[in-house]
C-alpha cells in the first residue's frame, strides 16, 4: 500500500493526473491500451482538469465507471454526465471507448446485467482493470458499496444493483471482486471531513461491513491512497 499526502485539492489532483498518465503510458506500451474505471465527485472532477491537457495516446485508452447513480446520463447527478463534461467532450473521446451504465434500460437489475455483459465481453472474461479510482465517503462506503449492503457480499457478479436503504435507492456498481482484482486501484480523499473515516478504515479495526472501503484489498496489484493534508489529519503513520 503507497499513501500520498498533498498540501490541497489542487495538489492531489496533480499527482493522481500524473500517476494515470505514467499507468497509461505503461499499459499502452505493454499491451496497446490502458483500461480505467472513473469515480464521481469533486476530486475527480478536478482530476479531469488536470488531465485534458496530459499527452496520451487517447485512443488508446477505454473509460468505464466504478459505479453511477440511477440517473438518466443527462442528470447532473450522473457520474457519466459529470465525466462527459469534464473530459470526455474536451478531449473528443470516442464514444466506443466509453462504457457506461445504461441507466435508461430502466430495471436496475437489468442495468447491473448489462454493464456486467459488456464489460466481460470487452475484456474477454473477468475483467482485470489497469487502473480503477475509487472515493471514501464519510460513512465508509466506496464506489456504491454502502455499509450493510446486499452487494458487500457478492464474490461472482461483475457488477451489482445495490439497493441503499439509507437513500431510499438503487446504486450501480462494480462489485470487490472485480475492484481488488485491478493492476492499480487509487483513493481519492480530500477534505477534513473524510479524516476520522480515513483514520478508521486504514489504521482501525478491521470491520468491512461497516467500513466497506476496508475490503479493498488487490489480490495481485498496488492500492494507493492519494489524500490532502486534512483528509490525512488524523493519520499516526502518514
Amino acid at each position: 500500500m503507497n499513501v500520498r499526502i498533498s498540501d490541497n485539492p489542487e495538489e492531489l489532483s496533480t499527482h493522481a493526473a500524473e500517476f494515470f498518465v505514467e499507468s497509461a503510458r505503461k499499459a499502452i506500451a505493454s499491451n496497446d491500451r490502458f483500461t480505467v474505471a472513473l469515480s464521481g465527485g469533486s476530486t475527480p472532477r478536478l482530476l479531469h482538469q488536470k488531465l485534458v491537457s496530459a499527452p496520451l495516446d487517447w485512443k488508446k485508452i477505454v473509460f468505464f465507471f466504478g459505479d453511477e447513480r440511477n440517473v438518466p446520463p443527462d442528470h447532473h447527478e450522473s457520474n457519466f454526465l459529470m465525466a462527459f463534461d469534464t473530459l470526455f467532450h474536451p478531449l473528443n473521446i470516442d464514444h466506443a471507448n466509453i462504457y457506461r451504465w445504461q441507466t435508461e434500460i430502466g430495471n436496475p437489475l437489468e442495468v447491473a446485467i448489462d454493464y456486467a455483459f459488456r464489460t466481460a465481453t470487452f475484456f474477454e472474461g473477468f475483467p482485470r482493470f489497469d487502473l480503477i479510482f475509487l472515493g471514501l465517503g464519510t460513512d465508509g462506503h466506496t464506489a456504491s458499496l454502502f455499509p450493510q449492503t446486499e452487494a458487500l457480499s457478492e464474490t461472482t457478479d461483475i457488477a451489482a444493483a445495490n439497493w441503499v436503504d439509507k437513500l431510499g435507492e438503487d446504486r450501480f456498481t462494480l462489485t470487490f471482486p472485480v475492484i481488488n482484482n485491478a493492476e492499480n486501484i487509487a483513493f481519492l480523499v480530500s477534505g477534513k471531513e473524510k479524516a476520522a473515516k480515513l483514520k478508521d478504515v486504514i489504521e482501525g479495526e478491521f470491520r468491512p461491513k461497516h467500513l466497506p472501503a476496508q475490503s479493498v484489498s488487490p489480490t495481485n496489484g498496488t492500492l494507493h491512497w492519494f489524500a490532502d493534508k486534512a483528509a490525512a489529519s488524523l493519520l499516526v503513520n502518514d
